[in-house]
């Protein structure tokens, strides 16, 4: 039966055709050809299939490359439900389908996060946009925090945060929502740098929660509300092993609240199946507490080194519950 299934799937050429691939100003192929073959639990010839449909690579000492992006999403449209990212992504959204009361309560996160300067000129005060949960009724606690250093640092928190159900009541702004969730864009994994170029991503017929959070804030902002993407961590994903950043869009709606419209989740989730309906609206206006909302704009960098490096600190997570 699951050879079945992998046969009946459409053949690699037309997946690659229906993927936006990064363009190459934002494309950067890091993964061998081993690593494509794992991710998409294919051989070598399906890859020569693949290269041959379009899919960018370079040639370095005899081994292609690959970007990663370009795998995820190969994976993730392939409908073989045996790639990485297809099992990646049902693991990441099973909590979707649940009964959202688990979603609603107060939850407690071990926050870690690792900067590191690759361009570091000495030591010098970190910045981190960190956890922004106190606005929201959560909790920072047992803060350790970043200390002037050369290279990296650490900074870790217990981060409680909670649920609410605050749904979006002006029509004008449920309006503005449906219409971007009916426009036909398609989710891709894409680089953060050219999430930020929101429009060049919504020109290419796709989109991303960066992305989407930009241009839902324009459009809230040019119909007269107060709007802002924000960044945040989507937490608990593979125990926490996964650094995944997350953007949102808060804005003050008719009732005077501020409510956050997370429409990339909307979006994924309604992929899943019709159990997610009450998850999707969940998400358009209220809280759940697997996101943690930080200080940082929606194209911003979660933390910078001042050591007069030009480039942001890098940044990575690592958010376990706490039980």
């Amino acid at each position: 039966m699951p050879q079945q299934q992998v046969s009946a799937c459409p053949p690699w050429e037309k997946v690659a055709e229906a993927i936006t691939f990064v363009p190459d100003r934002y494309s950067h192929k890091t993964q061998p050809e081993s690593v494509a073959r794992e991710m998409l639990h294919c051989d070598a010839a399906d890859v020569d299939r693949l290269v041959d449909a379009g899919l960018p690579h370079e040639d370095r000492d005899g081994v292609r490359y690959f970007d990663p992006n370009d795998l995820y999403n190969l994976g993730m449209y392939s409908q073989r439900s045996n790639t990485q990212p297809e099992l990646a992504f049902r693991m990441l959204f099973r909590f979707a389908g649940r009964p959202l009361d688990d979603l609603l309560r107060p939850k407690t996160w071990s926050f870690r996060v690792r900067l590191e300067c690759h361009e570091c000129a000495g030591a010098a005060p970190w910045r981190l946009e960190g956890p922004d949960v106190v606005r929201y009724g959560g909790r920072l606690e047992e803060i350790t925090p970043l200390a002037p250093s050369e290279g990296s640092a650490e900074y870790a928190a217990t981060v409680t945060n909670t649920g609410a159900r605050t749904p979006l009541v002006s029509p004008t702004l449920r309006t503005l929502t449906r219409d971007y969730l009916n426009a036909g864009y398609r989710w891709h994994m894409i680089p953060v740098p050219m999430q930020a170029d929101y429009p060049l991503v919504h020109e290419l017929g796709v989109t991303s929660c960066i992305a989407a959070s930009l241009l839902l804030a324009e459009r809230f902002r040019a119909a007269g509300y107060r709007a802002e993407a924000k960044r945040g961590w989507f937490t608990g994903v593979l125990g926490g092993a996964l650094d995944l950043p997350h953007a949102c869009v808060e804005v003050t709606d008719d009732d005077g609240l501020t409510k956050t419209v997370d429409i990339a989740k909307a979006q994924l989730a309604a992929r899943l199946s019709a159990n997610t309906e009450q998850f999707q609206e969940l998400c358009l206006g209220s809280l759940y507490n697997k996101v943690i909302p930080s200080t940082a704009s929606g194209n911003a960098s979660f933390g910078r080194h001042e050591c007069g490096s030009p480039q942001p600190a890098l940044v990575r997570a690592d958010i376990r519950s706490v039980r």
